[in-house]
């Protein structure tokens, strides 16, 4: 799998956020999976309308806040960068520092380059005069970018997953050498049902990213793809998307206007390949994106579904970046090299790479600049035609007392950045009772200085009824519909707390999967198997917070979805 990497995270790194959902009764979640009988849509909305009656709920006096119009920092947003780490050590004090995506310096089947460093390593060779070695850094595609374009933290060497992400790299002005196009071969596809295969060449004659956008702009295919600022295989599909457009201009009205039609019946996008494939394993999606090596090493994929390549291949170059020392560019040069052996080739096909190899990508390198345009293009228009209707959901029970409520105020606030303004955004928060400290309204400049606002007036106090809190914002939502019918409904609930007051995940669990409201989780110090219980309910996705990285996890999120 080959992934992340995520422009442009929230808040500084030490603005870790104390989001935390606990739920009453843990051992609940075991006998609350999707076979339980789900309610009718009218008898779910009698049921909400009980369940709120019974909630003690106030409306805060709104209070406009100071906006911070500055943009959104990337560097100060990732994490230091031992949140990564060394898969391979160097072994001597002549080496190079080599940023590997994650599908090859992983472990397992995902550990290829890993392997072939550690005999590099062991085979005390000396250029220069000198011994030499190597040092893999284990960091997704697209977070290693971020990285290397925000001189954050730029290693001597990179090999992402595609040369997508060296051209956006090369565009910012950091120096690039590409010492190899090819260190392992790969190829990223659509995967489909076998059934919705056959059923699509049998109308269209072949399955190729052009049918698929015909047949998604027609309604005929359920697909979804990952998030094109942070995965490889997302950022190709988007790019051979627009392709299929107009080949002759991306980001012309034409290839804009295709895009927009073709978005609008896209059902599901992915923060993650994880959720994407989770999403497939529901029933919900009849086809996903992922890479080759990842397809053929999941057997709940060998039948039932077909492979189709597309776009560029990913076949991991190897750049050398920076003003570089020669001794530093021979060491990566005589790695390429010793990479390329064939007793090394054969190990990785052993673990899924370097099939495929008559696949020629079937689109050009775009350039980096072009390719950041079309991931705002994304940005802007993935929700143009279906607007996003949001409530957060904030723990400000008495344990969030202190610098937990300060790291969630600020947290917040930040990520207020990557809401887009075409959205609508409510926020409850909670403690014994529920406060609506902001109605759903349109993100406007009015809208966001009185979300800053209420989010700056919580305090801690109280006991902790976090299911009261999503039964109002559930309540919130549905009156939103009844307005404006077409707006997608998503909750983000963010607590650290266990649950001892008011109602219970079993209580409304039913409600959710009627209304069909994803509820995204962000917990700390939390269980995070309870969290992701009600997180996969619909599908949505939960992050652990307790973690250094939280806040460029929780901006890609918020980047993706909103």
């Amino acid at each position: 799998m080959a992934s992340k990497g995520k422009a442009f995270g929230i808040l500084g790194a030490i603005a870790v956020i104390v989001f935390v959902l606990v739920y009453a009764g843990i051992s609940l979640t075991s006998n609350l999976g999707k076979t339980q009988t789900q309610v009718t849509l009218e008898d779910a909305t009698k049921q909400l309308d009980k369940l709120y009656q019974d909630i003690s709920v106030t409306t805060a006096k709104p209070i406009k806040g100071q906006i911070d119009l500055d943009p959104v920092n990337v560097g100060e947003s990732l994490p230091d960068i031992s949140k990564f780490p060394i898969s391979v050590p160097n072994t001597t004090e002549n080496f190079v520092e080599i940023f590997s995506s994650t599908e090859k310096s992983g472990t397992g089947i995902d550990g290829w380059l890993n392997e072939v460093a550690n005999d590099f390593n062991k085979s005390n060779i000396v250029l220069n005069g000198k011994p030499v070695s190597v040092k893999i850094r284990n960091i997704a595609s697209g977070t290693a970018t971020d990285y290397i374009r925000s001189g954050k933290y730029v290693p001597d060497a990179f090999t992402p997953s595609n040369e997508l992400w060296g051209e956006m790299v090369k565009a910012q002005g950091v120096r690039t050498e590409l010492v190899s196009k090819r260190l392992v071969g790969n190829v990223a596809g659509i995967i489909s049902s076998k059934t919705k295969y056959d059923e699509l060449v049998a109308k269209y004659g072949s399955l190729n990213v052009k049918t698929v956008t015909d047949a998604i702009a027609n309604n005929e295919l359920a697909m979804g793809y990952t998030d094109p600022f942070a995965s490889s295989t997302g950022l190709n599909f988007l790019v051979t998307a627009l392709g299929t457009f107009d080949s002759s201009n991306l980001l012309g009205d034409k290839a804009v206007q295709g895009f927009e039609k073709f978005q609008t019946n896209v059902p599901f996008i992915a923060s993650t390949t994880i959720q994407m494939r989770d999403a497939a394993k529901s029933g919900m999606l009849d086809g996903f994106v992922l890479e080759y090596q990842t397809y053929i090493n999941a057997p709940d994929l060998k039948t039932g579904y077909v492979f189709t390549p597309f776009g560029v291949r990913h076949d991991s170059p190897l750049y050398a970046l920076g003003d570089l020392p020669q001794a530093k560019l021979d060491i990566i040069k005589k790695f390429s090299e010793f990479v390329e052996q064939e007793k090394y080739q054969k190990i990785a096909q052993e673990k899924g790479f370097n099939s495929l190899n008559e696949y020629k990508s079937e689109v050009a390198v775009v350039e980096g600049n072009l390719l950041s345009s079309a991931q705002k293009l994304w940005k802007e228009k993935k929700n143009a035609n279906k607007p996003i209707a949001a409530v957060f959901v904030a723990d400000v029970s008495g344990s969030m007392a202190g610098e937990p409520l300060n790291r969630l105020k600020e947290s917040l606030l930040k990520g207020q950045k990557f809401l887009g303004k075409e959205n609508s955004i409510g926020f409850v928060s909670y403690s014994s009772k529920v406060a609506i400290n902001l109605p759903i309204g349109k993100y406007d400049t009015n809208q966001q200085s009185m979300f800053v606002g209420a989010v700056n007036s919580l305090q801690a106090n109280g006991g902790t009824a976090t299911f009261d809190g999503i039964v109002v914002a559930m309540k919130m939502l549905q009156d939103e519909l009844a307005l404006n019918p077409d707006v997608k409904p998503l909750i983000f609930v963010l607590s650290d707390g266990e649950t001892n007051e008011g109602h219970s995940l079993k209580d409304i669990k039913g409600l959710v999967e009627s209304f069909k409201i994803p509820i995204y989780t962000i917990g700390y110090n939390a269980n995070i198997k309870a969290l992701e219980s009600i997180s996969s309910i619909n599908e949505a996705a939960n992050i652990n917070a307790d973690t250094d990285d939280v806040v460029y996890k929780i901006g890609n999120l918020l980047n993706v979805q909103m």
